[in-house]
């Protein structure tokens, strides 16, 4: 990730509006922030979210509260909890969220 044009600045996640995306079950709540070319967001997922597709983004992503499984389309799985981040390049290995719990993250892509 390369960093450029983007002065210092705060960003208030309680002022920025909340999008619903359904899942293949259940829902994801993305608050949205886009800086030149970085997108950083707020999610939370809902009790028993999975996923409607494979990714192939890259991302930064930090689990801040819950637990997230991660599920790597060669079968592997990951599991995230409070503290716990990955991170993945664009096309590298397409994966897949769910949760039974229910999951707040922090990413950045």
């Amino acid at each position: 990730m390369h960093i450029t044009n983007t002065p210092f600045g705060t960003t208030n996640w309680q002022e920025i509006a909340p999008e619903v995306h359904p899942g293949e079950q259940g829902f994801a709540t993305w608050k949205t922030a886009v800086f030149n070319d970085i997108r950083v967001r707020m999610v939370e997922y809902s009790p028993g979210y999975l996923a409607d597709h494979w990714c192939h983004k890259g991302h930064i992503l930090l689990c801040l509260e819950g637990e997230l499984r991660c599920e790597l389309d060669d079968g592997r799985i990951f599991t995230l909890t409070p503290g716990i981040s990955y991170q993945v390049a664009d096309n590298a290995e397409a994966h897949r969220s769910s949760t039974i719990t229910g999951a707040k993250l922090f990413i950045v892509d």
